[in-house]
């Protein structure tokens, strides 16, 4: 079947409109009619060739989404047409070392993600006559995509399908930053650096935990307005004031928990995070960096040592989609997470430029691609 889907061609080119050719389901893959999908900013990091940009091109963009199963191949037993599903940013099987040790966002099917292909390394859909493969082994960019079933979360009929999509990254990357990586306890002091898409659900996440003080640092206005909504207790423009605010806050102690969630990680941004760290205190980085070298954790003169530091990675927040996401759709449900708030624009196949260029100048906290049928 022909589908339309907003693609990368290759490194540094803008997102195009596109018609591909989809192949039906094979054994154990689903085809999903997809509903909406997430601008998150992973798949700009993409378009400039930052972050997994070993990967290949050409590429279908998004990975988040919702959506309806159309047909299902030979051998899948966790879904039938009809069912309303959520798309896991990374697949998880179930049984391979990392899903049974409590580390499934880690899952050996990740194996295919920068290339975007199916579990067994080949692709389902074709761009004038040239297999492409979806990010994150997904491509909710596209109207209609298949996947492993692995790679999806069943939801119920009623639940909302427009926030359902947000709940497939940003939603528990930033709540599980702040619960399950920064352990966030009653009455700490955290301070949030990068409040959108992700860092505002970290945001949520930490107030949630009972923080007594939860510091928003963003540059844009629109955002620290915003993130004293949804749970921020203060507010500044760059982490060296949010630092200062820590400290003061804490008494001259510092963060016990702080969390990085800016669009592109930079050495400065790390560097200006870990000087707002406490003494016993825990650097979250969740954020992500166009080329890895350029980041580092200066010791500042021992300072990870001497104040007992803990430096910490965020992948999905530690999450698991198919424990956390169920359960953030709970907490949803009985009006204890924000979700329709965090829609700030909503956009078409053929706006996906324009929204991207919308999350680079701060427009929006999450765009949300609203497919057509």
């Amino acid at each position: 079947m022909k589908v339309q889907a907003s693609v990368l061609l290759g490194q540094g080119q803008d997102w195009t409109t596109a018609t591909l050719e989809l192949e039906p389901p094979r054994a154990e893959e689903v085809l999903v009619r997809v509903e909406y999908a997430g601008l998150c900013r992973s798949d700009e990091h993409r378009r400039h060739g930052g972050t997994a940009g070993s990967g290949r091109y050409p590429l279908i963009g998004g990975h988040e989404g919702s959506g309806v199963v159309e047909a299902v191949g030979p051998g899948v037993h966790r879904f039938r047409p009809g069912d309303h599903v959520i798309l896991s940013v990374l697949p998880q099987c179930g049984f391979c070392k990392f899903c049974t040790s409590g580390l499934s966002r880690m899952c050996d099917l990740t194996v295919n993600v920068p290339t975007g292909a199916m579990p067994d390394g080949t692709y389902r859909a074709t761009l004038d006559g040239e297999p492409l493969g979806g990010f994150c082994m997904l491509g909710t960019f596209a109207d209609r995509i298949v996947v492993s079933q692995a790679s999806c979360i069943k939801i119920e009929d009623w639940f909302p399908m427009d926030v359902a999509a947000l709940l497939s990254c940003g939603v528990p990357t930033g709540w599980g930053s702040a619960e399950y990586v920064g352990e966030v306890r009653g009455g700490d002091t955290v301070m949030v650096v990068g409040v959108g898409g992700v860092g505002i659900n970290a945001v949520q996440g930490s107030a949630f935990r009972g923080a007594g003080h939860v510091i928003a640092v963003d540059p844009v206005p629109f955002k620290r307005e915003f993130a004293m909504t949804m749970g921020a207790t203060h507010t500044a423009a760059s982490a060296e004031e949010g630092a200062e605010l820590a400290r003061q806050l804490s008494r001259g102690t510092g963060a016990d928990v702080v969390i990085v969630t800016v669009g592109v990680m930079r050495k400065e941004v790390s560097a200006a995070a870990l000087d707002a760290v406490g003494k016993g205190g825990t650097l979250v980085l969740t954020a992500t960096a166009d080329d890895a070298t350029d980041v580092n954790i200066q010791l500042q003169g021992n300072r990870v040592t001497f104040y007992n530091v803990t430096v910490r990675g965020a992948l999905l927040g530690g999450c698991s989609s198919h424990y956390d996401i169920p359960r953030l759709a709970r907490l949803y449900d009985e009006g204890r997470l924000k979700l329709d708030e965090l829609i700030t624009k909503r956009y078409t196949v053929d706006q996906i430029a324009q929204g991207y260029a919308d999350v680079r100048d701060g427009k929006v906290i999450r765009g949300l691609l609203e497919h057509t049928h």
